[in-house]
């Protein structure tokens, strides 16, 4: 199993707040990877908040590659944050020349795209140059999109953490996901590190999924060019998540009904079981067979959570007002929010979806039960 911690806060937090929680937690993964999304981001970051950030690592060649790139499409260079640890790396952790976050100023012929294809040439600039990178491996490329960053690493969360001095002021965030990996069916591969992301959706899990083939040949057979990659068979219930909205058109509530949808004779019962019985076939190869638990990060920053249809995988919500969390364990709660009210702690069940929006003032819950409310 692995361990997953979310936390969303109105003030900037520092994303040791995060891998903290997830060492309380270590017992659950094994060193094989930790991985950070931020997002509405404070610090020296949050000045920039509607240009692109690219995350990734990057040997001395591959900086002068991306350069190259980057020069030709007409980006400019505004702000960067540049890691170069001066020690050795600790065992079991490569040694990178250059952990990168650059803030770009788009090309000015951008100005003019709508906003679906400015998400689109982002997603395919990223691509690119994850591909340019695959070739001498000079890059590992995480995301490039505005207000995000991620950081990779193989290794144990603290020990990575404090290896790459992430407790610094330029580096916070009002919303944080992490996990810590326990490698389990695949080699150990630094894109398998969690979260997976694509145009503003971010998603981790701690599970395994036994349908992933059926579902990666489904998602492929769209000929949607953001649907790639795939070291980890947990990427694709990030890549669900964005057909579902993105593709269908349809809301966060309609995410487990196509991951995990009720029974033929649960659905007989249900006040919108023929719709539902229709989606259900018509999105069949996106079944999710086996045990998760599945935190993410919506667009308009909300984090939501579920779970598989048995509930095989922990996962409790608690927090106040202001500052509210998802993690794999209590313990990573009592860490992060140590002051909360934890009457009002609670562990969805497996027919729930629960959200905190970008107002972090309370937990929403609904549950595949619940009458669907009619979409325009």
């Amino acid at each position: 199993m692995c361990r997953l911690f979310a936390i969303t806060s109105a003030e900037p937090l520092s994303p040791m707040v995060a891998i903290r929680a997830l060492d309380v937690m270590k017992e659950g993964h094994d060193g094989s990877g930790v991985g950070l999304f931020l997002t509405d981001l404070g610090g020296d970051f949050e000045q920039f908040r509607g240009g692109p950030i690219l995350s990734g690592i990057f040997s001395n060649a591959g900086i002068k590659a991306l350069d190259r790139y980057m020069m030709d499409m007409d980006f400019m260079v505004k702000y960067k944050l540049s890691i170069r640890p001066p020690m050795a790396p600790p065992p079991g952790t490569p040694k990178r020349d250059n952990y990168l976050i650059r803030v770009y100023e788009y090309p000015p012929e951008w100005e003019v795209l709508s906003q679906a294809e400015l998400h689109h040439r982002l997603m395919m600039t990223r691509l690119e140059l994850r591909r340019m990178g695959e070739v001498d491996g000079s890059m590992l490329i995480f995301s490039f999109w505005p207000d995000v960053i991620m950081i990779k690493e193989v290794g144990d969360p603290l020990t990575v953490a404090e290896y790459l001095g992430l407790n610094r002021r330029e580096l916070q965030a009002r919303v944080v996901l992490a996990q810590g990996r326990q490698n389990t069916n695949y080699a150990i591969d630094i894109y398998a590190c969690h979260p997976f992301f694509i145009q503003g959706i971010a998603t981790m899990t701690n599970g395994e999924n036994t349908a992933f083939v059926p579902i990666r040949e489904f998602l492929t057979s769209r000929r949607y060019e953001g649907y790639q990659g795939y070291q980890s068979d947990s990427e694709v219930f990030t890549h669900i998540l964005h057909y579902t909205r993105n593709q269908l058109g349809l809301g966060l509530e309609m995410y487990k009904h196509i991951i995990t949808p009720l029974k033929d004779d649960e659905l007989a019962e249900h006040p919108n079981g023929e719709w539902l019985r229709r989606v259900k076939q018509s999105c069949r190869p996106l079944i999710v067979d086996g045990p998760n638990c599945v935190m993410g990060c919506l667009p308009d920053k909300g984090l939501f959570m579920v779970q598989d249809g048995k509930k095989l995988r922990p996962g409790i919500v608690g927090g106040n007002p202001g500052m509210i969390a998802f993690s794999s364990e209590m313990c990573g709660l009592d860490t992060a929010i140590p002051a909360r009210d934890k009457s009002r702690d609670f562990q969805p069940m497996k027919y729930d979806t629960v959200y905190v929006g970008p107002d972090r003032q309370e937990v929403r819950q609904w549950s595949q039960w619940d009458e669907l409310t009619p979409r325009p």
